[in-house]
């Protein structure tokens, strides 16, 4: 096991950067996850820990060696893709045995090491049998399980999960999770998912256009994104965005206003500005005695233990009206077309910056 270190790496792909000045550190023994849309990086940061790709900038270590010159094989990194990469012909327990007696392990310790390995990840029933007779869930178990079989410094996941149904995938989720805190092997996972993200990492690592946007723990993540790319990214449904004008004491949305919160009063806010503020869905509901705004009902999707309400912002042009996303309890049964008035709750109002996109209320708090 091992600490991973990138500092100030960039990959360059002819004059285009994948990624540029990424610099970060996973302590030894923790589980990181890499998330952001499509194209930000993300694999690219993977294979360069892996030895895949070559940096163009930048230094990065694993333990206390650098390893920018050192071949993919002599890193002691194992690596699960997306795509399985099983041996067709081997058998399970010869799949899980491979990079073993690839290393030239001894003999003796290889069987009781599947076994394991086999048990932990529930496919011991399955050693003897080949790649075309198992399931997908399967085939990725075993793909999972041939890393870990290798007790490597570093664990590096790639999307792992992504093949499988909704149902093992929440499974094998919580049985990662698991191995890891049994293991401790520092690992970095890829994803796109933000369950996934919120409930493996220790921290996350936001990524978009190939740069660093937040390091953070989940929770903080969540509660105070940096700016409003992280807050719409990691959350669903998202984060809602209402473009509003500051008056001096409050915030106008066309025909309609949220107070200014009192927490927030020590921002130096430019009278006539404007801003886009950002609420939660799970932070506004049905008003009991304050109505903040005023909307209409344009959808209703019942998720069992609650409703997701989709609502437009009355007083605007319908062309161009703004749709805000409300979880509700079944129990308020709403309607398409039935007018809601809305309290939020202040003090989880964020202010963005709608030029650099940083959350103002984030950074008045630290």
């Amino acid at each position: 096991m091992a600490r991973v270190y990138l500092e100030h790496v960039t990959r360059r792909f002819n004059a285009i950067a994948a990624i540029e000045d990424i610099t970060f550190e996973v302590p030894d023994g923790q589980f990181w996850v890499l998330v952001g849309p499509s194209g930000c990086g993300k694999s690219t940061i993977l294979r360069a820990i892996a030895g895949l790709d070559d940096i163009t900038e930048g230094n990065l270590y694993i333990g206390d060696r650098w390893v920018n010159e050192i071949p993919a094989r002599q890193r002691d990194v194992a690596m699960v893709f997306q795509n399985y990469a099983l041996y067709p012909h081997m058998t399970v327990a010869e799949n899980l045995a491979f990079g073993l007696r690839m290393r030239k392990v001894d003999p003796k310790s290889i069987r009781p090491r599947i076994e394991t390995v086999a048990q932990a990840l529930d496919i011991a029933h399955l050693l003897e049998r080949q790649p075309r007779q198992l399931s997908g869930g399967q085939q990725q178990r075993v793909a999972l399980g041939r890393a870990i079989a290798r007790q490597p410094q570093v664990f590096l996941l790639d999307e792992p999960l992504s093949n499988l149904d909704t149902q093992l995938r929440d499974d094998t989720r919580a049985e990662l999770k698991q191995l890891h805190q049994r293991l401790g092997i520092t690992s970095i996972y890829v994803t796109h998912d933000q369950v996934e993200a919120m409930t493996l990492a220790d921290k996350i690592v936001v990524l978009n256009q190939g740069k660093i946007q937040q390091i953070a723990a989940p929770q903080e993540i969540y509660a105070q994104p940096v700016n409003q790319m992280v807050a719409t990214f990691l959350g669903n449904p998202p984060m809602n965005i209402l473009p509003a004008t500051f008056d001096g004491s409050s915030f106008q949305l066309d025909r309609q206003v949220i107070p200014y919160p009192d927490h927030l009063r020590t921002l130096k806010l430019a009278q006539g500005q404007r801003f886009n503020l950002g609420i939660r869905p799970e932070h506004i509901q049905i008003a009991s005695s304050t109505t903040h705004l005023i909307v209409e009902v344009t959808l209703v999707e019942p998720l069992g233990r609650e409703i997701l309400v989709r609502a437009m912002l009355l007083g605007e042009n319908r062309g161009k009206a703004t749709i805000l996303s409300i979880q509700m309890s079944p129990m308020a049964r709403p309607k398409v077309g039935d007018r809601l008035p809305l309290q939020l709750d202040l003090d989880h109002l964020c202010i963005f910056d709608p030029m650099t996109g940083k959350n103002l209320s984030v950074m008045n708090s630290l």
